[in-house]
């Protein structure tokens, strides 16, 4: 049977040092499940300029810190299959900013909440025995993401639900011509509990979270 884990992560190394997030845990963390396919938040875009050049960072600091400095350089040692998976149109993702259309007053009070939001996630980070990957943090990320569709349904729907439906999308494609595989599934955190919601009653041995 095809074998599906999640790894939620933090793209911030400031971040990672202070919650105890550290790339040495993920990688003990990927070591431990013996990925044969690493299903990776990085724009297909991106892991083609790296191909061609394991020097070029992409743009917008995409992809994130722990794929240039842990999960490439591991794919490569351990010969793991790395499949690209995230999604964006850069020419147009300011247009969906979710606070566009508000006065700078108003804005300014939703960013406020917005960070309220983090810092409610972040207090969950000892609810599990992976920071940051447990039924806490995905209640409480949840929770965030409905008050943002509130906000602006528009903006929800293109940054967050139709960007977790095509990645979700690729890890399927994955497992369908790659069957009876170790696949993990290594994403921000923040995307935790929407793949799981979908992949959990699939034809798949699902593994959530890792430990």
């Amino acid at each position: 049977m095809t074998v599906v884990g999640i790894l939620g992560t933090i793209h911030n190394q400031e971040l990672r040092e202070k919650y105890g997030t550290t790339l040495a845990l993920y990688r003990d963390l990927i070591t431990e499940f013996n990925p044969e396919i690493i299903c990776g938040e990085v724009h297909p875009l991106s892991w083609m300029k790296y191909i061609k050049d394991k020097q070029d960072k992409g743009y917008w600091g995409e992809p994130a810190s722990e794929y240039w400095e842990l999960i490439f350089p591991l794919c490569e040692e351990r010969n793991i299959k790395f499949v690209p998976i995230d999604w964006f149109e850069l020419d147009v993702w300011n247009d969906f900013d979710p606070f566009n259309g508000f006065s700078e007053e108003q804005r300014q009070a939703l960013e406020k909440v917005d960070d309220e939001w983090f810092a409610k996630q972040m207090n969950t980070h000892d609810m599990g025995s992976i920071p940051f990957n447990s039924d806490a943090f995905d209640e409480m990320t949840k929770q965030k993401y409905e008050w943002l569709n509130q906000i602006n349904p528009k903006a929800n729907n293109f940054r967050w639900i139709v960007r977790n439906q095509i990645m979700i999308q690729r890890v399927k494609n994955t497992y369908h011509t790659n069957l009876d595989k170790r696949i993990l599934c290594v994403v921000g955190a923040d995307h935790n509990y929407m793949f799981k919601e979908e992949l959990i009653n699939e034809p798949i041995e699902l593994i959530y979270p890792l430990r």
